[in-house]
């Protein structure tokens, strides 16, 4: 080691001297494993791991809620007087949830494929509107599927997206089918006929 070396160690332990030595064992109550596992090796269900779960999710929504209650008490404005007052109720979680505009691109996606497979777009090749009401009632299914499971968790401008899509699409496929049904008719009129 040099001498350089040698000294700036020397002036460090100097400087910042051990409080405990390092053979002395640490005790520090701020870190502590807990098993949070459901089931005992045996698969047996542990009803105390589910009880301190549950008691975890009651206390941190009497804080989330406390938190709401105090972000809604009613601050003064800058004359003096007092402002409006509070809601009596906390607002639903639609009316706070941000728009996404991969989910609304999603959406218009989905709207715009079943569209085009009830003959609002024409096909690029022949220029002929396409008409699939198996493939169409398919996306609208999946639309109706993504608007049941995202129900409560979506900005009003998204949940009035969804249902604006869906209602415009249902109403073209009813219109699509029953003149689908009343071209069909003439035709097999035709058949039936010796």
């Amino acid at each position: 080691m040099r001498r350089g070396a040698k000294m700036r160690s020397a002036y460090l332990f100097a400087k910042y001297p051990r409080e405990k030595p390092l053979s002395e064992p640490k005790h520090d109550d701020t870190f502590k494993v807990v098993d949070r596992r459901l089931f005992t090796p045996e698969g047996e269900f542990r009803k105390d791991v589910a009880e301190q779960q549950d008691r975890e999710h009651e206390s941190t929504s009497s804080v989330s809620a406390a938190q709401a209650a105090r972000n809604a008490v009613p601050a003064k404005d800058p004359i003096g007087a007092a402002a409006k007052p509070a809601p009596a109720s906390v607002q639903p979680a639609a009316s706070t949830a941000k728009r996404s505009p991969a989910f609304e691109n999603l959406v218009r996606s989905l709207g715009q494929n079943a569209a085009m497979l009830l003959g609002g777009y024409a096909d690029p090749r022949t220029g002929q509107p396409m008409l699939d009401l198996e493939g169409a009632r398919e996306m609208i299914d999946m639309l109706d599927a993504l608007r049941e499971k995202t129900m409560g968790n979506l900005a009003p401008e998204e949940d009035t997206l969804v249902l604006d899509i869906l209602g415009n699409l249902k109403l073209a496929f009813m219109e699509m089918t029953k003149a689908a049904a009343a071209a069909a008719m003439p035709q097999e009129k035709a058949k039936s006929r010796p």
